[in-house]
């Protein structure tokens, strides 16, 4: 009856999205995960209603199918972090272990019907070695793309904060808790029946639909696209480059890999401190790296890498420390004292109670209550 249900849900959320108008390409990868997660299940459906006993000719027709699930799950968080797969010919090494199961599954397509029902009635007996390849492959595959998909959601959880002054609701923790609940399902079928793992599919088909279908279109490297023309730069030799900050302590090598020298970020970090203080555009609660680059004129990798060194701070935790020192000096007038702590700390730029309040105790070290009282 459970799978039933699963099956009513897979099916349901598959076509809302096949439904939903502007569909990104996450989104029609999740149709396809979606589609795919039905199909499996409504063939397990009919192996054990004996509907395929009945019709001997389909046993079988799944077996390859259950290597992708993971597949498509990294595929997913990739598209949804903004990611792309840079050789578009390594799609095809992602589908080699579904495709050699199939080919080395055709000695039993090419049994008889009554054939393939005492193989199946006998616990693959003939065919013990694929039914080994075939549960070892499955389990490989769904835990290294669990684990690979963790690996990347972690990496974008990073990156964001180079690139937005607000994070909320683009740190995918419901993605990551969906890498590691379809890692779990693999681990669970190391131990118990089919029952208890298409159960846990069911369940994450459900995390899915209650997380995934309306997700924001947060990827950058979609939405935030930047010219990278030298011309529209505000030194004519300042060259584009898009290689991460360096490391090295050096005031004359730290600046060397991107193009910059001292002067050139001397100059971007005083107009940046100019340009926060006429313009208070932390106050804008989506304010981006890329937008702040457009007003000042300069490259995004080298504002972002400024900021890092003479700050000392990514983007994000710079942009919110001047959220927190605009907080205080207007929570500290008599005349606001009639507001909200928190309707103030909107004003500032902030859009949530829970990240005005963190960044309030990394940077005083205290909570705001226990600030204005001492």
């Amino acid at each position: 009856m459970f799978l039933i249900f699963g099956i009513f849900v897979a099916v349901f959320l598959s076509l809302l999205l096949l439904i939903k108008k502007k569909k990104s390409p996450a989104d029609k990868i999740l149709v396809v995960w979606l589609i795919f997660i039905s199909v499996l299940q409504i063939l397990r459906y009919f192996l054990e209603t004996g509907y395929f006993f009945e019709h001997p000719h389909w046993l079988g027709i799944g077996l390859s199918l259950p290597v992708l699930h993971g597949v498509l799950l990294y595929f997913y968080v990739i598209e949804i972090t903004g990611n792309t797969i840079k050789r578009k010919s390594t799609i095809f090494l992602h589908f080699i272990p579904s495709i050699a199961l199939t080919l080395l599954a055709i000695p039993f397509y090419k049994l008889t019907g009554a054939q393939k029902i005492a193989v199946y009635q006998n616990n693959g007996e003939g065919f013990e070695w694929y039914v080994l390849l075939e549960g070892l492959l499955v389990i490989i595959s769904g835990l290294t793309y669990s684990i690979w998909s963790l690996i990347i959601i972690n990496k974008h959880q990073k990156n964001i904060k180079d690139r937005f002054s607000n994070t909320d609701k683009k740190e995918l923790h419901w993605l990551k808790c969906l890498s590691i609940g379809n890692g779990i399902i693999y681990i669970l079928s190391l131990f118990f029946e089919n029952n208890v793992t298409y159960t846990a599919i069911v369940i994450l088909v459900l995390f899915i639909g209650f997380f995934g279908i309306n997700q924001l279109k947060i990827f950058y490297s979609n939405t935030d696209t930047v010219d990278t023309s030298e011309k529209d730069f505000t030194t004519e030799n300042q060259r584009v480059n898009t290689t991460e900050i360096p490391k090295k302590n050096s005031s004359k090598e730290k600046y060397a890999k991107s193009g910059l020298n001292e002067d050139m970020a001397s100059e971007i970090y005083t107009a940046l401190k100019d340009f926060m203080e006429e313009s208070s555009c932390y106050k804008n609660q989506e304010l981006t790296l890329i937008e702040l680059s457009k007003s000042l004129k300069v490259h995004p990798n080298h504002l972002s890498q400024v900021i890092n060194e003479m700050e000392g701070k990514n983007f994000y935790n710079y942009i919110n420390s001047l959220r927190i020192n605009e907080f205080i000096k207007i929570a500290s007038k008599a005349e606001n004292k009639k507001f909200t702590m928190i309707s103030l700390a909107y004003d500032c730029g902030f859009n949530t109670k829970s990240t005005f309040n963190k960044h309030f105790k990394l940077q005083t070290g205290k909570t705001p209550t226990e600030f204005f009282k001492s």
